[in-house]
């Protein structure tokens, strides 16, 4: 059975994190060249990771994206105390922020499985069951990643989970934005996702609950989710 390395790295500029999870995620494709090179199987050398944090106020841009999308000049993320990074993860802009959980699985698939778009369903599925657990319905939308809530009492959809992933020999990086507590007025910042239409906007479970939650509950219930899911053990080296 896979092992994963857990880390919850807390709240963490973008910068360090970005560093750090492309640090690990070298390290994986690394060992795989040498691994082939030499013609061994050394799957029990494999180290994947799951990192969990908060981002200080930032926004990030997706190799796909459009920079029209953000709504702010230098001076207005100067205002906004946000920074702001074009990156090489699938999607377009979205934001992180603090009550947010921004999760950086980093995974050689081949331990798990060879399938982006299963992978993608996966981290939706993670969020989806969390949800659940709050008597919240998440759904997917057609054409869209990312988890979604239906319409409901005249409120369109609306987007709680961003998901923005990048693969190099099948080993993961980036992953999702989970809004928990997260300060909902630096969307208006940008064209969330690139998505413009009037019935769908983003929301939080903070919202939709009417409380503020317990972040760290909700940490350890979508950590628990990604070991069903996966059905990995937890490497406590």
């Amino acid at each position: 059975m896979e092992k994963v390395i857990f880390n919850d790295l807390g709240l963490i500029t973008y910068q360090k994190a970005w560093d750090f999870q492309t640090n690990l995620h070298k390290d994986l494709v690394d060992r795989k060249r040498r691994n082939r090179a030499t013609e061994e199987e050394a799957s029990d050398e494999r180290r994947h990771h799951l990192l969990f944090c908060e981002h200080p106020h930032v926004y990030t841009l997706g190799k796909s994206g459009s920079l029209d999308h953000l709504l702010l000049d230098e001076e207005g993320l100067k205002e906004k105390e946000a920074t702001f990074f074009k990156i090489n993860r699938g999607g377009d802009i979205t934001y992180h922020g603090p009550g947010q959980i921004v999760g950086y699985p980093i995974f050689d698939l081949e331990g798990f499985f060879t399938d982006v778009h299963k992978y993608v369903r996966f981290l939706e599925e993670a969020v989806i069951r969390v949800l659940a657990q709050y008597g919240v319905k998440g759904v997917r939308e057609a054409g869209y990643t990312g988890v979604w809530l239906e319409e409901d009492e005249g409120a369109g959809l609306r987007k709680i989970c961003a998901i923005g992933v990048h693969l190099s020999r099948w080993v993961s990086m980036h992953g999702f934005a989970f809004n928990v507590n997260t300060d909902l007025d630096y969307f208006n910042n940008i064209v969330p996702c690139g998505i413009a239409e009037d019935n769908r906007a983003v929301t939080t479970l903070s919202k939709e609950l009417g409380y503020d939650l317990d972040l760290e509950e909700v940490k350890d219930r979508l950590k628990q989710t990604f070991k069903d899911l996966f059905v990995f053990e937890w490497d406590t080296q």
